[in-house]
């Protein structure tokens, strides 16, 4: 029976095909590439414009987001219209699990083909092969697939099982939910998905850079590592930091467009 994983990003679906190799596997990995945690998603399964330009803003580059947004969204049109067995990898983040909503509502019409693996905090724990680095949870016990090394994957391999209809259905309601939100952001609360706004964030790296000069990216490190119930990139927390140097709360020594080299203080 032909099978088809999707996970959310190239390092997850890197360590999930090495995974299935080592398992003498021959099935395919598709990795989606979008936090959908932050920005507007509202039109996302409609239209690309909004979260292209969200991704520019963030990104302050010249990526045709339009192009590669267009392209995630053939992906899940060619996930639904297929009759492959789909086994959804997630962990638990805010990101992982919108992810595994957004397909849910793209397969809500085919449940039967419809599987989950998921991965907790505790599975970190599956030893590691001696040529990886170890990986070490956040101390907030939030996971992605990207920090599971091969071998781990390839312990979970047996886990994937069917998801309900019942549940397949709350799943896309859920992502209807999210999307009719309008939120800055979508946090991952006790398993339940809340909308935020960037408040939080901001203050919590107001509060890092303090009254002396320090490197914009040992601020933007400090805050990727704490709690905000989703997972801080580091390109949104350097985009954050521009914003707060916009708005005259941070000062800079070096340029916005080159956060990563600059110094902030307060």
């Amino acid at each position: 029976m032909n099978t088809i994983h999707v996970t959310n990003g190239d390092s997850a679906a890197q360590s999930l095909t090495e995974a299935l190799r080592r398992a003498d596997r021959e099935e395919n990995v598709i990795a989606l590439r979008d936090d959908l945690a932050v920005g507007p998603i509202r039109d996302i399964d409609e239209s690309s414009l909004a979260r292209a330009a969200f991704w520019r803003l963030v990104t302050n580059s010249a990526i045709d987001f339009e192009d590669e947004l267009e392209k995630q969204q053939a992906l899940f049109a060619g996930l639904a219209r297929g009759d492959a067995q789909i086994v959804i990898w997630h962990g638990q983040s805010a990101a992982d699990q919108l992810t595994l909503r957004r397909v849910a509502y793209h397969l809500r019409n085919a449940p039967q083909r419809l599987n989950e693996a998921k991965l907790s905090h505790d599975d970190l724990a599956i030893a590691t092969d001696d040529s990886q680095p170890e990986r070490v949870g956040r101390a907030d016990r939030a996971t992605a697939v990207g920090m599971f090394s091969p071998k781990q994957l390839l312990a979970k391999l047996p886990t994937a099982a069917p998801i309900s209809v019942l549940r397949i259905s709350r799943l896309a309601l859920e992502w209807q939910e999210a999307k009719h939100a309008s939120a800055e952001t979508r946090r991952l609360r006790d398993n339940m998905l809340v909308s935020g706004t960037w408040v939080d964030v901001d203050e919590a790296l107001l509060d890092l850079a303090g009254p002396d000069w320090k490197p914009a990216r040992q601020i933007a490190g400090a805050a990727m590592g704490q709690r905000f119930d989703f997972m801080l990139s580091d390109s949104v927390a350097f985009w954050r930091c521009r914003e707060l140097v916009n708005a005259g709360r941070l000062k800079i020594r070096g340029t916005s467009s080159e956060m990563m080299q600059a110094d902030l203080r307060r």
